[in-house]
């Protein structure tokens, strides 16, 4: 039996500032458009959320793509992953350095690979040999993202000539700028989730990861279970946020099983923000769908940005169609 579709989509959850709100609401309106002209038109779902990923890795408003943060050495590192709900398949690439779309690979990997998982310069050249065309590191770092690094660093360096401590800030120095891991510091990972028409779920996630992370740091977000999961008999999931925690509780798994146990996925996210939080102090945001086209979308910090779509309502609000920025 037909179904409506169903299109949530999330470009992060922190402290965004006012200044940059109307920037974050325009970006997940925009990839809420994408990836609804293919719902629309009858496409899969799976199609759907790479489509509307890919608008956000292109606009460098995000933690995706070009203008995502920078590690230590000054260069960019991404990570992604894509999952099919009906068929439990799924691609992923991490440390990936010259692809301007990560989730354009991770989708060659999930139709055109027996296997679920590339890293770094397989990755590249497996998205190469498949028609996905690299391009330089440099053309995904922005003047924005150079400056901020040099920033940290400073701090940094600043903080160890007087501690002599080479563990960098404090914990608790969020107000500075200087935890990585606080609520108040950019969590721009992207994703989306969807239900198509024929009934079929999809997820996918995609991160520059967090700033000035060592080389081959790998975060939550392209790991299956952790920062994405699809399955037509539980849900789609996508989260955003501090990815140590995330990963350490499988979170999107974790979810997806709250929702398959029978509990509705508005539920089951803002059960997943509490456990985060209560488990391990972690922070982010979380975006459910299940096969019934039923929403759920948490998050534990001060704003994150979301944007979702239904037949029956485009601009109704939170959780019915509305994109917004929740306070």
């Amino acid at each position: 039996m037909p179904t409506d579709p169903v299109l949530v989509v999330h470009g992060g959850a922190w402290a965004i500032p006012g200044d940059m709100v109307e920037a974050h609401l325009r970006g997940v309106r925009n990839a809420l458009e994408a990836g609804w002209r293919v719902l629309q038109a009858g496409g899969r779902a799976l199609e759907a959320v790479e489509e509307a990923v890919v608008v956000m890795e292109d606009d460098d408003t995000f933690d995706a793509g070009r203008g995502s943060f920078l590690n230590r050495e000054g260069r960019v590192q991404m990570d992604a992953l894509i999952m099919d709900g009906a068929t439990l398949r799924a691609g992923g690439v991490g440390c990936v350095e010259r692809l301007r779309n990560p989730v354009r690979a991770a989708r060659k990997i999930l139709s055109e690979s027996p296997h679920v998982y590339f890293v770094g310069e397989g990755a590249e050249r497996f998205a190469a040999e498949h028609g996905v065309e690299l391009c330089k590191n440099e053309d995904l770092v922005i003047t924005r993202e150079v400056e901020r690094l040099r920033e940290y660093q400073r701090e940094t360096a600043q903080h160890e000539s007087v501690t002599g401590s080479a563990q960098g800030p404090p914990r608790g120095s969020a107000k500075d700028g200087n935890d990585l891991f606080a609520p108040e510091v950019s969590h721009d990972t992207v994703g989306a989730v969807a239900l198509d028409r024929a009934g079929n779920t999809a997820a996918a996630t995609s991160t520059g990861g967090t700033l000035n992370k060592a080389p081959g740091r790998l975060g939550d977000s392209s790991l299956i279970g952790c920062g994405c999961y699809a399955d037509d008999l539980s849900a789609a999931v996508s989260t955003t946020g501090w990815g140590e925690p995330i990963m350490k509780l499988v979170l999107a798994k974790w979810t997806a099983d709250r929702v398959a146990a029978g509990n509705l996925p508005e539920w089951a996210a803002q059960e997943a923000m509490n456990y985060l939080k209560q488990r391990l102090n972690g922070h982010g945001g979380i975006i459910v769908l299940n096969g019934q086209g039923q929403i759920g979308i948490a998050h534990n910090t001060p704003r994150m940005a979301w944007a979702c779509k239904t037949v029956k309502n485009e601009d109704a609000g939170i959780n019915r169609g509305d994109s917004g920025m929740e306070a």
